[in-house]
């Protein structure tokens, strides 16, 4: 019976961020050229390589769909040498496909991991989302709340007044109405093309970035990947699946989910320890995009274990003939 071999996150960090690099170097050559698929596939390209040279025993859990839909890294698919430990892969191999193809902010290149079994298998539905940054007590803004009770919520937690509360929400017309309410409570509201991963992400460093709250429906596996974010940046992350029709409920049925209303909390989406990176491809809040030099492509990742509470922001100047 072969040994259980443990999750060495320590060992393990420095190779996923460069996971993350290559993806989004890979891309580079993609930035405004108004291709989405051309970047997402050079950055799946490179994402998967650099996967495969890790010694993990690896399953993508949040991935580009299902196997039918490859050469994207899909759900279920075994990555990496298989000799080391079993791990749980959540990815994005370019978040932001339109931000990069358009030259927009806060494209990304996402990937965290865990030990085996420790992250929720989400079905490829949406989300409703809530997230906030740390230093609150649980639950003190839920999704059984309006938006205007959860921004009244926060900003009394906070000591200020609404018209203090930022809201990061993705400009779609299902948010209209969400987005009408919030303001008439005076708060502010960022509103994003794309990248909600990011979104979630802001929340975790409102003094730098000026989000004080997420909300909004979005991807579930993107909840997932955000939810590994916060684990290791601290804050708190709330989502409850949606379902437009009998076939969604039935992925989520193939996932093992079976309380299709459950709210799932940030410790629900991600059980144990997990080590997280995000390289910027486009210039952002969070990280600054690829700078192009005579001879050279220079990336910033943010690297991140939840284990130690540590935070990580790597330069890489990488000499074009390498790639």
């Amino acid at each position: 019976m072969p040994t259980k071999v443990d999750f060495n996150d320590r060992m393990l960090s420095l190779g996923l961020a460069r996971v993350a690099e290559q993806a989004a170097l890979a891309s580079a050559k993609l930035i405004g050229r108004g291709d989405e698929k051309a970047a997402d596939q050079a950055a799946v390209n490179a994402m998967r390589e650099q996967l495969n040279l890790l010694d993990i025993a690896g399953v993508v859990v949040i991935g580009e769909g299902e196997r039918d839909e490859a050469p994207m890294l899909y759900i279920g698919e075994e990555v990496g040498t298989g000799t080391g430990p079993g791990v749980d892969i959540a990815l994005d191999p370019l978040e932001g496909t339109t931000l990069t193809a358009k030259d927009m902010p806060n494209a990304l290149t996402v990937i965290a991991m865990g030990p085996r079994h420790s992250m929720l298998h989400a079905p490829d539905v949406y989300m409703d989302k809530l997230a906030i940054g740390p230093g609150y007590a649980e639950d003190v803004v839920t999704l059984d709340m309006s938006p205007g009770e959860r921004v009244a919520a926060l900003a009394k937690a906070k000591g200020c007044g609404p018209e203090d509360i930022t809201v990061c929400i993705l400009e779609r017309p299902r948010h209209e109405e969400m987005i009408a309410e919030v303001r008439a409570t005076g708060a502010a509201i960022r509103l994003i093309t794309d990248g909600d991963v990011a979104g979630v992400m802001h929340c975790a460093e409102a003094a730098t970035t000026g989000i004080d709250m997420y909300m909004g429906s979005g991807g579930a596996p993107e909840g997932v990947l955000a939810a590994a974010a916060l684990k290791c940046m601290g804050g708190q992350i709330q989502g409850r699946l949606l379902f437009r029709n009998d076939d969604e409920k039935g992925r989520a049925a193939k996932a093992g989910i079976e309380d299709l209303d459950r709210i799932y909390r940030r410790d629900d989406m991600v059980t144990q320890d997990v080590i997280f990176a995000a390289t910027g491809v486009t210039g952002g809040s969070l990280l600054p995009g690829i700078k192009r030099e005579v001879g050279y492509l220079t990336t910033e990742t943010l690297l991140m274990r939840s284990k130690t509470g540590s935070v990580r922001r790597m330069v890489y100047r990488n000499p074009k003939s390498a790639m």
